[in-house]
């Protein structure tokens, strides 16, 4: 007789909507991760098979790998976001003593990227930052003082790093707290005002002429990618227990004649 189909040797039908799931959320995961190939850091590697493996990949998980590529994107979104915001606010660039706005962007990456301090916040990163750099009592480049506090906030829900190896652990829950901490950040740059009732910063637009809602998809991305990155540790650390919990239960006697 011909062999059956696994699910059917167990008497069990086959589940068509798993085997669907099972088919379609890696390639949505993919999907997500690439999205976005423009700004400081190229995702040339990730696009074209072509390029050679790297050395230190050897010592990635497919997680970390995953959340390398992740935080990579984040970082490529935010600062899409950041260059869109010098676009429409230049007064804010001029408030520093470099000599462009693209001379500005270069100098939040290099602080972003090598855990320095931005001078105008006073010591504060992340959360702290983010609320005080939409606030009355800021002066300073807005954008610049903007960007860097989501930046820092990405790279400390990371635990401080930027790229991910076997050795390094993760917190979703502080993972997942970024992402509504991105939630609450695009919030707050459509809805603070000045004393005069103008916006902080200009953003997202709505006008006769269109609607621009570029600056909230850039959130979008960012959002989805960390949610996504959560969902994936949970269930890897969910795994690890059914797992083990497996290999107790399958456990077999070798013959020994």
């Amino acid at each position: 007789m011909g062999a059956r189909p696994a699910s059917a040797a167990h008497g069990r039908p086959i589940n068509n909507s798993v085997c669907l799931q099972r088919l379609v959320l890696p390639v949505l995961a993919v999907l997500l991760l690439l999205s976005g190939c423009s700004g400081r850091l190229d995702n040339d590697s990730i696009l074209h098979t072509r390029n050679p493996l790297k050395p230190t990949e050897v010592l990635q998980t497919d997680v970390d790998r995953m959340a390398t590529l992740a935080m990579r994107n984040n970082l490529n979104s935010l600062y899409r976001l950041m260059n869109k915001l010098y676009q429409r606010n230049p007064r804010e660039w001029r408030k520093n003593s470099l000599p462009d706005a693209a001379a500005a962007e270069r100098a939040i990456q290099y602080a972003i990227e090598h855990n320095q301090d931005w001078p105008t916040l006073g010591g504060r990163r992340d959360v702290a930052a983010l609320d005080y750099s939409l606030s009355p009592a800021f002066q300073g480049d807005r954008v610049a003082a903007f960007t860097y506090a989501i930046g820092s906030m990405l790279v400390t829900a990371h635990g401080g790093r930027t790229e991910f190896y076997l050795t390094d652990s993760f917190n979703a829950q502080f993972i997942h707290n970024a992402a509504r901490n991105l939630e609450k950040a695009g919030w707050m740059l459509s809805q603070r005002r000045d004393a005069t009732g103008q916006p902080m910063l200009l953003s997202n637009e709505f006008s006769e002429q269109g609607n621009n809602l570029s600056y909230a998809v850039e959130f979008g991305k960012m959002v989805a990618r960390l949610d996504l990155l959560t969902h994936v540790l949970e269930e890897r650390y969910r795994r690890m227990g059914a797992n083990y919990a497996q290999s107790l239960f399958l456990l077999n006697f070798l013959p020994v004649q």
